[in-house]
């Protein structure tokens, strides 16, 4: 299915729960369209809500079972989730490291390229880190004298 057929069910499920509001059997009603809604959410990646849905058809009947493997599958699933982000984030930011100290040798060598036509280097410059945003900040270390 199409992301936005998920999305046309969500909004003929809505209508079915306004119009099932006076019927004598709204409650199983009800309960099935916020489980299906739970399913549109569900494929549609909106996971907050789709755990919402599955607990408002508990809420009208605790012992439907499709809501209830649904909401279980899925904190299951956002709970591996987060283990493996956990798991994954050092690496990710050693990886972002090696990367970053890659991009600083390549551009030390095209700045020495540079710089180089004028009888200077990266190493007359420094280069200080700002803890809070980062960022690097630029000076020069010494003096390079300008010939006649």
């Amino acid at each position: 299915m199409e992301l936005q057929q998920y999305e046309d069910a969500l909004l003929q499920y809505e209508l079915s729960l306004q119009v099932a509001a006076n019927m004598p059997a709204s409650i199983e009603i009800h309960s099935i369209c916020h489980a299906n809604r739970a399913a549109c959410f569900s494929n549609l990646g909106r996971y907050e809500e789709t755990v919402k849905e599955c607990n408002k058809a508990l809420d009208l009947n605790h012992a439907y079972m499709k809501a209830l493997i649904r909401r279980g599958r899925l904190t299951k699933s956002l709970n591996t989730s987060k283990k493996l982000t956990l798991r994954l984030e050092p690496l990710a930011a050693e990886k972002r490291e090696k990367m970053k100290e890659e991009m600083i040798g390549k551009l030390k060598e095209m700045g020495n390229s540079v710089l180089g036509r004028f009888g200077m280097s990266i190493d007359n410059f420094k280069a200080v880190k700002d803890p809070t945003t980062g960022s690097y900040s630029l000076s020069s270390q010494k003096v390079v004298p300008i010939e006649s």
